[in-house]
């Protein structure tokens, strides 16, 4: 076995602590935020918290999880996440196996529709007016379809399929498979990387989403909860009151922000590690050349 040079030994060293100071970096906000969402309104002003709560103090996650109107309302986020997520997944995979294929007619129109998209839209009051007279308000639908395809990941989603190599599709055809048959039971297969980053981003923009829910939601039972939070945040910090009620009101406005970033942040981290392994897989699957 050949012993790794000094110089190597050294450059591990130096590289080791490098990444360890951007891990670092990279974390402390988090652990910040966690810490301030704990602590007392008197250390959180004084600028006292930094990686450990001061002060504990629950009385902002008492009040949120007291109410059921926060419950329902994260239930409706679930349910947004997932129709949308599931839509989105669908339309922006077809779409994006179409214009892989650079031997279609029409694919250049089908690519400048796409990407005309990113740069020009009909803006907000013609959006309103066309959920609203279609008749999607107060739906699931009004969230998901107006951004079922993000022109990004489709162009991303694009690219992957192009890099699959046609041998496969075209063995796929002499043994008799469709053109959905293949997607299915070829291309997608090997795509779960790709299909696993886009679940991800997806996911991540439908569940922080709120305004769309706000623009074509008119009851509060509907509400997503990252508006429950937002409207939360508003009472905390431009509410009034007296006695006990105004030092309850202290309390939260001086953490709302840290429980919100909290309460909506969680879900995301939880999710991300069951979808790395199929990153890693990616990076695998390109790397092994027959």
């Amino acid at each position: 076995m050949v012993r790794p040079s000094r110089s190597y030994r050294v450059f591990q060293g130096v590289n080791g602590v490098i990444l360890t100071l951007v891990v670092a970096v990279t974390l402390y906000p988090f652990v910040n935020i966690i810490a301030r969402s704990f602590s007392g309104e008197r250390q959180i002003r004084a600028g006292e918290v930094t990686l450990w709560p001061k002060g504990f103090n629950l009385t902002t996650y008492e009040i949120v999880f007291s109410d059921s109107m926060f419950w329902r309302n994260y239930g409706n986020t679930v349910l947004y996440t997932v129709v949308s997520t599931a839509v989105a997944m669908v339309l922006t995979t077809c779409y994006a196996y179409v214009l892989s294929k650079r031997n279609l007619k029409g694919h250049g129109t089908l690519v400048g529709i796409a990407v005309f998209t990113m740069f020009f839209t009909g803006g907000l009051i013609p959006h309103y007016v066309l959920i609203t007279s279609l008749g999607l308000k107060n739906s699931v639908w009004a969230i998901a379809l107006p951004n079922a395809i993000s022109v990004f990941n489709l162009l991303v989603m694009k690219a992957f399929f192009e890099s699959l190599p046609t041998e496969l599709e075209e063995a796929a055809q002499i043994d008799g498979l469709s053109t959905y048959g293949t997607l299915l039971r070829i291309v997608l297969p090997l795509s779960k990387a790709v299909v696993a980053t886009m679940v991800l981003f997806y996911a991540v923009s439908f569940w922080n989403s709120w305004f769309a829910a706000f623009l074509y939601m008119d009851r509060s039972d509907l509400m997503p909860v990252t508006v429950y939070l937002r409207n939360l945040l508003a009472g905390a910090t431009g509410g009034t009151g007296a006695g006990a009620a105004t030092e309850q009101l202290t309390q939260v406005s001086a953490n709302i922000q840290a429980v919100t970033i909290v309460l909506t942040s969680l879900p995301i981290l939880c999710l991300y590690p069951f979808l790395q392994r199929y990153f890693v897989s990616g990076v695998m699957l390109g790397a092994v050349k027959g």
